[in-house]
């Protein structure tokens, strides 16, 4: 296991040469990941692995894909999503035009879920998901709606406890070892970079989705995320974080309200 010194050293020389700053990143976290990276690429010494960061760019966004990378599913957590099925989106309807913010959208299987249930009610014509992650690598492939045939029973499985009644290989068109989700979904869908780091709010929305993202923060780079969705997120809007996250220490609850025991809170004030 890399020493916390050589880590330090690491965060110091990515800030100084990239101005990207992992110092508010779990540090339990980030020395696992660095670590299997450092061991994966066969390095023998610490300060070839920092050179090799220092000196080539494309090893550096390298790193920083292998890092940042989150593991996700289609309908990942059928409860949650069936709440959002049964209890959010049915007041969303009543708005004019719907904005969803998926912030560390990762692959984009969340970006799609959200899309079926929305046009599942009726509602993605009037709809925009805005996907965003510090990761060009995998919003690459987020962008186009191609995900492994052998992931799809596993999905279908997720949707149908969701509260799913279609047949959901309806949604895709399978081709050799790929499924390809249908263009109608993605066309509602705005792809970018944004960093949960440094980045500011770019519109209002009436729904935020960031789950599983901030167990990979510290305490202030938490506060600080947390902070950015309430002031992106429109009063009544709803905030959703991963199993392991919460609102609590940050923004309390005299402006939230969470729903059941999911973790989706609207915002009341």
């Amino acid at each position: 296991m890399i020493e916390d010194i050589e880590l330090e050293g690491l965060i110091n020389d990515v800030y100084e040469h990239y101005g990207f700053d992992f110092g508010s990143y779990s540090k339990a976290s980030l020395k696992r990941r660095v670590d299997r990276l450092y061991q994966m690429d066969g390095f023998s010494h610490f300060h070839e692995f920092l050179y090799r960061i220092r000196s080539d760019e494309n090893y550096y966004k390298r790193m920083v894909e292998e890092i940042t990378v989150n593991v996700t599913e289609m309908f990942r957590d059928p409860s949650f999503f069936s709440v959002l099925r049964k209890e959010v989106i049915p007041l969303l309807a009543t708005k004019p035009f719907i904005r969803v913010w998926h912030a560390g959208c990762s692959t984009g299987e969340e970006v799609f879920s959200m899309a079926i249930l929305l046009k599942e009610a009726g509602l993605l014509h009037k709809s925009l998901l805005y996907a965003t992650d510090i990761n060009a690598s995998v919003l690459e492939t987020a962008k186009k709606g191609v995900f492994p045939l052998r992931m799809m029973k596993q999905y279908s499985e997720n949707y149908l406890a969701s509260g799913g009644q279609e047949d959901f290989s309806s949604y895709y068109s399978a081709n050799f070892n790929i499924a390809k989700f249908d263009s109608d979904l993605s066309e509602k869908m705005v792809f970018s970079q944004h960093s949960l780091v440094s980045d500011n709010s770019f519109n209002e929305f009436d729904l935020i989705l960031c789950r599983n993202v901030l167990i990979y923060f510290d305490n202030n780079l938490q506060s600080r995320a947390i902070k950015l969705f309430d002031d992106s997120l429109a009063v009544l809007g709803y905030l959703a974080l991963g199993s392991k996250e919460t609102i609590k220490y940050t923004l309390g609850d005299s402006k939230f309200q969470q729903l059941r025991k999911e973790k989706i809170w609207k915002k009341t004030q």
